[in-house]
């Protein structure tokens, strides 16, 4: 494989948001954060580099969202599109273009795809049975079907997935699936679609992907072993709809492109109208489909298989693209502890973000990298948020930046001092920052970003040490020389800055830039002492970063609150109203049920057992001399297990005694399983003695 070096232009693609919401930061951390600071640095690095983004306008989330709100699927589009394109640019996304698979552009590049793998023989017909509504008169997508997962038995799983268990489903694996938008049941119906044979690609994508791309990092990598290991089939292509790309043969009326396969060509679309309005860019045919092109794709982890496995078999089977060179996925961003999930509306958007918290685009930036979660789910939370920008953004960066420039103006007028002769601790320190240029470079070229930004920050880190330990306000009173040296060293540190950090932090390296006087720097001049020359002004002072106080971030702890206690309200409202009683257990003969000795018992004491989350500990009056134990896993369900105090309870009383936490239990309390899968302890309406049989 050749080096990055070696490539003449670089494509990069980020995953294309759907327009049927705004974009959240699990959004920006799994994609767009990671893509852009990685775009940054190849035009910093003076590499011919695209940054192909857009809108994936057609699919079934689009229409469920149109539906939803009484509008038409053009309105829903047309809103989020120019929403997510504009939060985009504020944010500091720079793509080169930011098109929309709506484009004339892109349906005609899509259906002559189609159309020219069709004519070679490249799809498969195949007839089968769907899942139909008989009223609406419509075949239903995966996402379009709800039902009780087989898993975890949670009701209101998706057709492809299980929120709440994170299960991949298929929507025949549901348990009494129904029409997700009005509740109707579902029925089976034929029909007949075009499919990609991608077991014919088995053996190809293995070598391809397991031999010649074990670079890939572990989750891509992962993810895609496995799906080659249970072997490939045949993907539809097309789908039964009313809105999207029309399938370009006769007879395929109401039959539109898949989602999936129409979206990524999206990408090449994209690049086909960038390059037509700006011919100096050169083709769109020389970014794709130039051997000395490289592709880069940066997607979210529930996007690797279509990005890896059969985005590549499309441009395989059309014959004239290059493959992906790397596809760097991140996993999942969990937001305080629980999956976002634009449906229950749990996630932080970026629109609202730029309203509430003007001016911090770059601490938002900061966050999701230095939480970025490259290989592993990881997690966003306000107060993390805070102790980042206020521990690390201002204590550390801000800082030694404030002190340098604020000093240099007190000592000597905001121009640069000269340089003197240097100290062992001087040498020492350049030493230390002179290596960050190397390993910032070396981590994103393997797309190790979190890491990057982490290096980029120890350039901070040095020059805040420098100036705490060489103390340049009390040499001011003896030796203004070794002050000039020290400050000279100090404003090419925060030269260095302004260039280490221009990819992952742009609007604090541009503030940092106009406080030091200077339009731009090149990225080669990382790791320099002579980025600023002697006498140069600096710009006026002033501060990078502003703490955070817990009054700023207390109205979205606030909003999330508020928003967790409504979905609970809302799933518990959709639990009861689905909930059908568990299937009756097979019969058994009277004689073992005889053998249970059911009795009735009062509750003299119950607490919570040390270090367990589920146990509670029952003292019992059973009508005997001795009190009885009984130990009982229904903890979350009782906060307050003193409720049941004085309750009179049924219980099995002839057990044989189990010990749990050390604690001898002598018996099993009677409770009930309630829709919302809280337990209930069954009690008795009118009082009996302790001790009596129930039969």
């Amino acid at each position: 494989m050749a080096q990055n070096s070696e490539f003449k232009r670089t494509i990069v693609t980020a995953a294309l948001p759907y327009a049927n919401g705004p974009v959240h930061i699990g959004h920006l951390a799994g994609v767009y954060v990671p893509a852009d600071i990685y775009v940054r640095y190849l035009r910093l690095k003076k590499r011919p580099v695209l940054f192909i983004g857009g809108s994936d306008e057609h699919g079934v989330p689009v229409t469920i969202r149109a539906r939803k709100e009484g509008i038409t699927v053009q309105d829903v589009v047309d809103r989020y599109h120019y929403l997510i394109k504009d939060s985009f640019e504020k944010f500091g996304i720079s793509f080169d273009i930011y098109s929309r698979t709506t484009s004339d552009i892109h349906h005609k590049f899509a259906s002559d795809f189609f159309r020219k793998l069709y004519d070679e023989g490249k799809f498969i017909e195949q007839t089968s049975e769907q899942f139909y509504d008989e009223e609406t008169k419509e075949f239903l997508t995966d996402r379009n079907i709800r039902g009780e997962c087989p898993r975890c038995h949670a009701l209101g799983a998706y057709g492809d997935q299980c929120e709440k268990c994170g299960a991949t489903l298929s929507p025949d694996e549901l348990i009494n699936p129904y029409n997700a938008v009005n509740g109707n049941p579902l029925t089976k119906k034929e029909t007949t679609h075009w499919y990609l044979p991608l077991d014919k690609d088995q053996q190809w994508l293995e070598k391809w992907i397991l031999e010649d791309h074990q670079e890939w990092r572990s989750n891509v990598y992962g993810q895609c072993k496995s799906w080659l290991d249970g072997g490939l089939m045949p993907r539809a292509v097309t789908r039964d709809l009313d809105w999207g790309i029309p399938v370009p043969i006769e007879g395929a009326d109401g039959k539109v492109l898949y989602v999936w396969f129409d979206a990524p060509i999206g990408y090449i679309s994209n690049t086909k109208e960038l390059c037509d309005a700006h011919p100096e860019l050169g083709t769109w045919q020389q970014w794709w489909q130039d051997p000395e092109s490289r592709l880069i794709h940066f997607i979210g982890k529930d996007n690797i298989v279509f990005h890896c496995i059969v985005f590549p078999a499309m441009l395989k089977a059309h014959g004239q693209y290059n493959l992906p060179d790397n596809v760097p996925s991140n996993e999942f961003l969990n937001l305080e502890g629980d999956k976002i999930s634009t449906s229950r509306n749990w996630a932080i958007w970026l629109n609202e973000y730029l309203v509430d918290m003007p001016g911090k685009q770059d601490v938002l930036r900061y966050v999701l990298t230095a939480n970025a979660p490259e290989t592993k789910d990881n997690d966003f939370t306000w107060k993390d948020y805070q102790a980042r920008n206020n521990n690390e953004l201002v204590a550390i960066f801000g800082n030694f930046v404030n002190r340098a420039v604020k000093l240099t103006e007190k000592y000597f007028d905001s121009q640069v001092p000269t340089c003197g002769e240097l100290t062992e601790y001087d040498l020492q320190t350049l030493a230390e920052f002179k290596k960050v240029k190397h390993n910032v470079e070396s981590l994103l070229e393997d797309f190790k970003i979190r890491d990057a930004q982490k290096e980029a920050m120890e350039l901070a880190r040095i020059g805040n040490k420098y100036l705490a330990e060489t103390e340049p306000w009390k040499l001011a009173k003896t030796d203004m020389d070794r002050v000039a040296t020290i400050l000279n060293l100090s404003l090419q540190i925060c030269a260095n800055l302004a260039i280490a950090f221009e990819p992952f932090l742009p609007f604090s390296a541009a503030k940092l830039r106009t406080m030091l006087g200077i339009d731009d720097f090149e990225w080669d001049s990382l790791g320099s002492t002579d980025l600023l020359e002697d006498g140069h002004k600096l710009g006026e002072a002033q501060l990078l970063f502003e703490k955070i106080e817990d009054a700023d971030i207390q109205p979205q702890l606030d909003r999330l609150a508020r928003i967790k206690a409504e979905n609970e309200k809302i799933a518990l409202a959709e639990a009861e109203k689905n909930w059908r009683p568990a299937p009756i257990a097979d019969e058994i003969p009277f004689d073992d049920f005889a053998k249970l000795d059911l009795r009735t018992a009062t509750v003299l004491n119950v607490q919570p057992v040390k270090k367990s989350d589920k146990l509670l500990q029952f003292t019992l009056d059973d009508g005997t001399d001795q009190p009885r134990t009984i130990l009982s896993g229904i903890a979350q369900s009782y906060p307050d297990p003193s409720v049941l105090i004085g309750k009179q309870v049924i219980f099995v009383a002839n057990f044989a005694p189990k010990v749990m936490r050390g604690i001898p239990s002598c018996g099993m309390i009677l409770s009930a399983v309630n829709f919302d899968g809280k337990l209930h302890v069954a009690t008795l309406e009118d009082k009996v003695k302790n001790g009596s049989k129930v039969c």
